[in-house]
């Protein structure tokens, strides 16, 4: 048996204070790519200096996209509110009515 990647939902901040949310499976080799210009986002680029500001583990690549869907659609406000309060999976996922979707442990 082989184990399956953990997906994680990340933000981060760039040097004009919008926060931009991704998922992946390595969030420290993601956020490189994103400093680096070269695979990063391209909405990142010349938006440095970028900061890692929020990362929390999800699990499944479908639970992690609908966060990432659902997350994009909020107001500033909450997201920075997710930032601030350093929310858990259990409490973003309950906050974006995902709860039903969450794997068991």
């Amino acid at each position: 048996m082989y184990e399956m990647a953990v997906w994680s939902f990340y933000f981060v901040r760039t040097r004009q204070n919008c926060l931009y949310a991704g998922i992946t499976t390595d969030v420290s080799k993601r956020f490189s790519e994103h400093q680096s210009g070269k695979k990063g986002a391209k909405y990142l680029r010349a938006k440095g200096p970028l900061q890692l500001v929020y990362s929390v583990d999800i699990g499944s690549r479908s639970l992690a996209s609908k966060v990432e869907y659902r997350v994009k659609r909020l107001t500033k406000i909450k997201k920075e509110q997710i930032v601030v309060e350093a929310l858990s999976a259990k409490t973003l996922l309950a906050l974006l009515k995902l709860e039903s979707f969450a794997e068991e442990d």
